[in-house]
């Protein structure tokens, strides 16, 4: 090597070295300040990376040091810039008042690749038919039968064994493992009529529900990082993108494997008793236009029910039983509540009919989700020019960042008591649950895209916590505050350990 390419390399190196020494010190810089700074070139990036581990209480700060509205700036030319809110009219106007100018975009689409062109990611007329077909399949008899049937079938011969099992052994256990296998179980029995048995005493490793850990892991990658970057790890299968990618193929080939084997069994003429959402699909007509036994439709279609009716459910049981565990009064209550309710017997399951006695636990249940809402934020994209009821002007493409999780946290909107677990806040002199707007209680979203599977959440929850309430006890083994993990989906950070024991009535 010459001379001067020697010096020409030291060069290289000397500036690779300083560049990441300035990034390293605005990231010093950023941590030593209550709000982020916007950097040249880098924006307010940095702040964000230091505070990634806590991104949720990250955002919840922010939005409260700038009145419930902030304007977050990417590195230059990155196009990460966006409007964060937590403002109940803000949210109210671009769900609801002007939901017209305001989509999901097409670069939602491409963070949730794996959606396809289901009813979580698509817009206009294909979200339109497509909420249709969910809310028809969600009111039909046999829909409803097989969501009662199944989950009282997952509890009887999955959870009782498992904690029972644990109760016996003495052990710690941790109990947000155990939800999501009990919720995955559920949801494939129903979804595709295929038990995967993750809910056994063994706890075994399954292909299929880790795929969902890592896709979510991965799909917070994509939001945190330029778009640039993401899709060159794509491109390059290297990092979250490879792993993403494994995981994809292996959800959908075990959902293709079924698509498949409902076909043959139609094929065949063989009859089953046995509900599940691909049979009922596959019967059924065409939708306008919309041929609903593609492979294609039922594939799409079968990633956005498996994912909203495992993470929905498992994610607030967790922090259902965080809650419960470490408030004996709330305990307490909840116990007593079905004592005059219900029927109490030994390892028994209740009728979805009896649970809508228990107010109380409803109101359990909305404290749970205002304060720990399963998605913790969601984002839209403007189509032309607007400005938001806070004042802020909304240029034409623009992404705006709601947060869920923030909301819950708001002195604007619960009063000073906001971080307080009340579940008391929920029910009126008259013992009937308070009704909250929907675009402040936003643990289902709010306006045309509000979830459709709300009552399906509440009824399927009370179902799980009467029935493990009924029989055991919890004592949370970890006594430090609860952290929640910086992810898509709103899980407790190391799981929930507890042990377990059999309850004495």
């Amino acid at each position: 090597m010459s001379e001067n390419e020697e010096m020409a390399a030291i060069g290289y190196a000397g500036m690779l070295i300083a560049s990441f020494s300035i990034v390293f010190l605005l990231i010093i810089w950023s941590k030593r300040k209550s709000v982020v700074i916007n950097w040249p070139v880098f924006g307010m990036l940095p702040g964000l990376a230091w505070n990634i581990s806590r991104v949720h209480d990250f955002a919840t700060d922010l939005l409260m040091q700038n009145g419930g509205t902030f304007m977050f700036k990417g590195p230059w030319f990155t196009g990460m810039d966006f409007v964060l809110t937590s403002d109940p009219m803000n949210v109210n106007h671009f769900l609801s008042r002007n939901f017209s100018n305001y989509l999901k975009g097409n670069e939602y689409k491409e963070i949730f690749e794996p959606l396809g062109d289901g009813i979580l990611a698509v817009d206009s007329d294909i979200w339109k038919i497509q909420r249709r077909i969910i809310h028809s399949l969600f009111h039909n008899k046999r829909f409803k039968a097989a969501v009662e049937r199944i989950l009282n079938h997952k509890i009887s011969n999955g959870l009782f064994p498992v904690l029972e099992n644990a109760s016996k052994l003495g052990n710690v256990v941790d109990l947000q493992d155990i939800v999501q296998r009990l919720t995955f179980d559920n949801i494939c029995m129903l979804i595709v009529g295929f038990d995967p048995k993750c809910l056994s005493v063994e706890l075994p490793r399954v292909a299929i529900e880790k795929a969902f850990h890592d896709m979510e892991e991965a799909g917070l990658h994509r939001h945190l990082v330029p778009s640039s970057i993401w899709k060159l790890q794509r491109f390059l299968q290297v990092g979250k993108e490879k792993t993403f990618r494994i995981a994809w193929k292996v959800l959908e080939s075990f959902v293709v494997q079924h698509i498949s084997s409902k076909r043959q069994q139609q094929l065949n003429q063989l009859e089953t008793d046995d509900f599940n959402v691909l049979t009922y699909f596959l019967s059924e007509v065409e939708e306008n236009g919309i041929n609903i036994k593609s492979d294609k439709f039922l594939t799409d279609m079968a990633f956005n029910l498996l994912g909203a009716g495992r993470d929905t459910i498992a994610a607030a049981l967790v922090w259902f039983f965080w809650a419960v565990g470490t408030h004996p009064l709330v305990e307490k209550k909840i116990y007593q509540e079905m004592k005059d309710n219900l029927q109490m017997k030994e390892n028994h399951t209740f009728s979805f009919e009896e649970l809508n006695k228990l107010v109380y636990l409803h109101a359990v249940i909305c404290e749970v989700l205002r304060l720990y809402p399963t998605i913790p934020f969601d984002h839209m994209m403007s189509i032309e020019e607007d400005t938001l009821p806070s004042g802020i002007k909304i240029p034409g493409n623009q992404k705006l960042i709601y947060s869920l999780y923030s909301m819950g946290r708001m002195e604007e909107i619960w009063g000073k008591d906001c971080l307080e677990f009340r579940p008391e806040r929920w029910i009126s002199k008259n013992g009937e649950i308070v009704h909250v707007p929907s675009y402040k209680f936003i643990a289902f979203n709010t306006g045309p895209r509000s979830c459709l599977g709300k009552n399906l959440t509440f009824i399927q929850m009370k179902a799980i916590a009467s029935a493990v309430i009924s029989n055991y006890c919890f004592q949370v083994v970890r006594t430090y505050p609860a952290k929640p993990t910086p992810s898509i989906v709103l899980y407790m950070k190391d799981g929930l350990e507890v042990r377990v024991s059999k309850r004495h009535n």
